[in-house]
């Protein structure tokens, strides 16, 4: 399909989990793309992708000078110096600049429902925030809302009336390095008793080819304003979420469900020991009613299960023989045999 106005975008990463799809779709859609990044991974980009090599940890932002372009799409900034020292490049050259933020900008995930006008968290940490490089970043994560919101400031300021803010949850699928998803899909296509958190809890996240595929149209339709860019509505629950995923990878396990106190007893944590759950109220249930009235739509969980899979399987085998996330086989097998009566079947 080709759009009836073709745009000239300018991607700030472009070959990682997000820009991947958004450069394919943005093509096949008829529209010029260019990318800026260090040129690591020049042999993934298509040849009619025009390649700018820079670096935002440094502030060389030379290739962009002098350029013009409809849309920015900028997919990684973490940290608020990054977006404004690409505002010093770009604030007269772009006349839409669209951002990938986050919902862990929101000061709390205590009450559920609240929508992108709900208060974000402050910075509170001692060193001037503009100066932590992302490096440090990766090294304290406890500061990334904060940061995040700060980044929200910037876009703001600098591109007052022409910016969109796309808050995202977790967003899975295939290419995904973190196999924070990834981790039920090969987990539940091994069968067995597979250990799961409360059943009725609810969780959401998004397909990146949804969500990729969402912020291209954005930019056609020149969207402005902020958005939670997760879904889908209603949530699943993790009942939902774990049967959906076994129909995907076509097995048969039996889900264990676990309740939170013997969790919590047992120091298996959210996100990572058991990915996508997290105890938290609201975090999965903050309303994304704009987002979807903005046209975001939501791939079929079976589908992006299959994909996802699919994509595991053609990873190196160094790769595929340990998970980043989730349980280890072994420690899901201990809890399982502490459960009273080896737990409780959700399947």
């Amino acid at each position: 399909m080709t759009h009836s106005i073709a745009r000239s975008i300018l991607i700030l990463g472009g070959t990682g989990f997000i820009g991947a799809q958004q450069l394919s779709y943005a093509l096949a859609r008829g529209h010029s793309v260019t990318v800026f990044n260090r040129g690591f991974n020049r042999d993934a980009l298509p040849p009619e992708v025009e390649l700018l090599v820079g670096d935002r940890d440094t502030g060389n932002y030379d290739t962009l000078r002098g350029r013009n372009f409809d849309v920015c799409i900028d997919n990684n900034a973490r940290v608020p110096h990054w977006v404004r020292d690409a505002a010093a490049v770009l604030r007269d050259a772009v006349g839409h600049y669209v951002f990938v933020s986050t919902v862990s900008v929101y000061a709390n995930d205590d009450t559920p429902g609240q929508d992108e006008t709900a208060a974000r968290v402050a910075y509170a940490g001692a060193q001037d925030p503009f100066t932590i490089t992302a490096e440090q970043l990766r090294g304290d994560m406890s500061l990334y809302g904060a940061m995040k919101a700060l980044c929200e400031d910037e876009v703001q300021r600098d591109f007052a009336g022409r910016a969109t803010i796309l808050r995202s949850g977790l967003i899975v699928g295939p290419g995904d390095e973190t196999d924070r998803f990834t981790y039920w899909p090969v987990r539940i296509a091994q069968g067995g008793a597979v250990l799961i958190p409360p059943a009725t809890d609810e969780v959401r996240f998004i397909d990146v080819r949804d969500f990729a595929q969402w912020t291209i149209r954005i930019a056609e339709a020149r969207t402005l304003g902020i958005f939670n860019a997760f879904g889908p509505n209603p949530p699943f629950t993790i009942g939902e979420m774990v049967a959906d995923i076994a129909c995907g990878t076509r097995a048969q396990p039996t889900f264990i469900e676990a309740s939170r106190e013997f969790l919590s007893e047992n120091s298996v944590k959210h996100w990572s020991d058991l990915p996508v759950w997290i105890d938290l109220p609201a975090f999965h249930r903050r309303c994304n009613a704009r987002a979807m009235a903005a046209g975001l739509t939501f791939t079929p969980l079976a589908q992006t299960t299959a994909d996802t899979l699919a994509w595991w399987h053609a990873q190196p085998a160094a790769r595929t023989l340990k998970l980043k996330a989730g349980l280890s086989l072994e420690r899901e097998a201990e809890l399982i045999a502490m459960l009273p009566s080896a737990g409780t079947s959700a399947a």
